[in-house]
């Protein structure tokens, strides 16, 4: 098969890039170009922050800020609100202007690099994360912090000035 071919079989796989890519089809693209994701910094009317807790073979484990890749042709206000419903359950306010761009590089080849625009976001009342049948080390694993964890992924370091 040559590179037309494969290309052509790709293209048959993906009907529309808008929805998202097949997982293989994906890690294939995070190994030739960087991913644009929106990282969402959550605070309560306490100074504390939302995090979420990972565990994966990309970004291994500790907590994180939630945050989501964008998908084509999808905006920022788009990809913000869609993470905010799948990782916290509601939609949030945010600042249009991020208050941070960061580029990550990470040691595993697929998702290895990463252009990172953080934004600062807030609930429109309360919120109090339910975390249902989680237990404190399970991913997606929700949790207020009064200050910036020990063990926060080494990605978001980088974040640690603004937790």
């Amino acid at each position: 098969m040559n590179i037309h071919e494969a290309i052509e079989a790709i293209d048959g796989i993906v009907p529309d890039a808008k929805h998202g890519l097949p997982e293989e089809v994906f890690l294939l693209a995070s190994r030739l170009t960087p991913m644009v994701n929106v990282d969402l910094l959550l605070k309560d009317a306490a100074g504390r922050t939302l995090l979420s807790w990972r565990d994966d073979k990309f970004a291994g484990k500790g907590w994180h800020v939630p945050g989501g890749i964008i998908r084509y042709k999808e905006s920022f206000e788009e990809r913000i609100q869609k993470t905010a419903v799948k990782e916290l359950g509601c939609e949030i306010k945010f600042d249009p202007v991020p208050i941070a761009i960061e580029q990550f590089f990470c040691e595993h080849i697929s998702r290895g690099h990463f252009i990172s625009f953080l934004f600062k976001c807030s609930f429109f009342g309360g919120f109090t994360p339910e975390n249902k049948g989680l237990e404190e080390t399970s991913p997606g694993l929700l949790k207020w912090h009064a200050k910036c964890p020990d063990n926060m992924i080494n990605i978001h370091e980088a974040y640690r000035k603004y937790i």
